[in-house]
């Protein structure tokens, strides 16, 4: 039996789609680590219930209830139908004690989140929906790009634009269409190819002063 089947015969739990794992405001003492299946996390913004991410195998959740004992800060839905290792405080403790790779790759986890969160407050500041689009995909090149001999390649899935950065799909790509009319880049399904990045920080500013100043 691999080490991934002990593991669910001691902490795995299946959740149909649907279930409703936790509520944002809620006291929890439990977090979760997903081994198939996906979970969509959301939360309520004036009124409306927005969903931050879908997270799928390998990811983790609910952890803050466990790490800072403070009431949930998002609430946990079943996208599809997920196994999911359900790991209380005491286990989580010893699992961290006693692996320290585990530890790391939490720290590591946590950070990268902290990171992304800063990025969207910061793509949130600028006023323009073109702007946010061109922001993104920079701050896409910057984070996880992959040099090439010309330019750099990235993920960029536009249907989780609107989630991200409040800027509608037809919005998104209309902005695509005129940057690669441009040349300054080039799309084929979920991945651009930027060739000049600074070219493409040229025509954010360019896009910031429009916004502030209006036509130039």
């Amino acid at each position: 039996m691999g080490a991934e089947e002990t593991l669910f015969q001691r902490f795995g739990k299946e959740f149909p789609k649907g279930t409703e794992l936790f509520r944002e405001g809620e006291i929890g003492k439990e977090m979760f680590v997903i081994q198939s299946g996906k979970i969509a996390i959301s939360k309520r913004v004036r009124d409306v219930e927005k969903v931050l991410a879908v997270l799928g195998p390998g990811e983790f959740f609910g952890e803050m209830a466990i790490i800072s004992n403070k009431p949930r800060n998002a609430s946990a839905v079943v996208h599809d139908d997920a196994k999911l290792l359900v790991i209380d405080p005491k286990t989580f403790e010893a699992m961290i004690r006693g692996n320290a790779e585990i530890a790391v790759r939490m720290i590591k986890k946590l950070a990268e989140r902290l990171s992304e969160a800063d990025a969207q407050i910061e793509n949130l500041l600028h006023g323009d929906p073109a702007s946010r689009v061109v922001h993104q995909i920079l701050q896409a090149c910057q984070t996880r790009g992959r040099p090439l001999e010309e330019g750099v390649e990235v993920d960029f899935a536009v249907r989780e634009m609107p989630r991200q950065i409040g800027v509608g799909e037809p919005a998104v790509r209309s902005m695509l269409e005129r940057l690669e009319r441009a040349g300054l880049l080039e799309r084929s399904g979920d991945r651009l190819t930027v060739y000049d990045t600074a070219r493409l920080h040229d025509f954010l500013n360019y896009l910031e002063m429009k916004w502030k100043f209006g036509d130039l």
